[in-house]
């Protein structure tokens, strides 16, 4: 039988080599084991092997377990809670991880800089972002599009607008890293423009109102009235954010800083083609495109609207005992066409 015999001494020197004083809160180097179902065991210089729950190993759940703390490399850990009854330690990686993290963004907010956030939640008020590990929320009112517009793994960069690290308050602007480019860019865009040239952009943001379109560093507004010959409704009905379109500019402002656009510009006068097709007395099948109090917008062409009067709509409902809607068809007899002024007078009395 193989056995070693120990005098006190000898003993005494082999328990020297585990001589050590590690506390609650202290910082460890240790090297990693092997992995079991539920964390990572790791040799810190202890009588028996330290362990780190997956929950305080893990940083980014994109990364497996084995590639965040990889086998037979040297980690830092915070011991998280002392010796248990089999004299294990319980190790916290992330909470190491973070702190450096933290100190590093400490760092780059003071020095103004451009961080990249990967999004990883849509919430009321704004998006949440994962920089370097930690979490932070950039509100809606700091995003250059609306949050909504984001989706989950979405690249963002950024700019810290406050943190405190005792409270884990992390606010964030994307909106300002997009400002300061464009003030930069701003002056040498304006002096370079001028009314009736023709741009490339991109659609950033819609509103009720029009759209916003970036054309290389400076947002131009994009009237409702100046996306089509047609009626439109919402812009949304015709463009969405990341829409790369061409665009005309019809307006600058140098002082107020500020770029009008036209899309229908680009397009072929309706009217104009109208001008040849169109004669008075022509009897013509319209779509009804928007009923207002005072009438009914009717589509003669494409892209020419003609009012009906409201007394002609009442009584053509009345007689034919229907209620007109949008999108409706209906023969209508052209009274008189002036495409100059560009006006039809239009009517839709049965003849008899």
């Amino acid at each position: 039988m193989n056995s070693q015999e120990y005098t006190d001494s000898e003993f005494e020197a082999l328990l020297s080599n585990y001589d050590y004083n590690f506390q609650k809160g202290d910082l460890v180097k240790g090297i990693v084991c092997s992995y079991d179902s539920t964390g990572v065991i790791v040799d810190i210089g202890a009588k028996t092997s330290a362990y780190v729950p997956e929950k305080e190993a893990i940083i980014n759940k994109d990364v497996p377990l084995e590639e965040t703390l990889k086998k037979n490399q040297e980690y830092e850990f915070l011991i998280i809670r002392e010796e248990d009854e089999d004299g294990r330690f319980m190790l916290s990686y992330k909470k190491v991880a973070l702190a450096y993290s933290w100190r590093e963004l400490e760092q780059i907010k003071a020095n103004d800089d451009v961080v990249e956030g990967t999004v990883v939640s849509i919430v009321k008020g704004g998006i949440l972002v994962e920089v370097k590990g930690v979490r932070g929320f950039v509100p809606s009112s700091q995003l250059r599009l609306k949050a909504g517009d984001s989706a989950v793994g979405d690249k963002l960069e950024l700019k810290i607008l406050t943190m405190d690290i005792q409270q884990g308050n992390f606010i964030l602007s994307n909106r300002k890293v997009y400002a300061e480019d464009k003030d930069d860019n701003k002056k040498d865009l304006f002096s370079s423009l001028e009314v009736g040239q023709i741009v490339k952009g991109e659609v950033v943001r819609i509103t009720d109102f029009g759209a916003f379109i970036d054309i290389g560093g400076v947002d131009a507004l994009l009237p409702l009235s100046q996306i089509s010959w047609r009626w439109v409704d919402h812009p949304s009905d015709i463009l969405k954010v990341g829409d790369v379109v061409n665009v005309e500019i019809i307006v600058i402002d140098n002082d107020k800083q500020r770029i009008s656009l036209s899309l229908k510009n680009l397009e072929k006068d309706p009217w104009l083609e109208a001008k040849d097709k169109i004669n008075d007395g022509d009897k013509l099948e319209g779509t009804i495109t928007r009923i207002k109090h005072f009438g009914a917008f009717v589509e003669v062409f494409p892209g020419v609207e003609a009012l009906l009067p409201n007394n002609e709509l009442t009584e053509y409902q009345n007689q034919h005992n229907t209620v007109l809607k949008v999108g409706d068809k209906i023969q209508t007899t052209i009274i008189k066409f002036n495409p100059d002024d560009r006006r039809i007078s239009l009517s839709i009395k049965d003849e008899g």
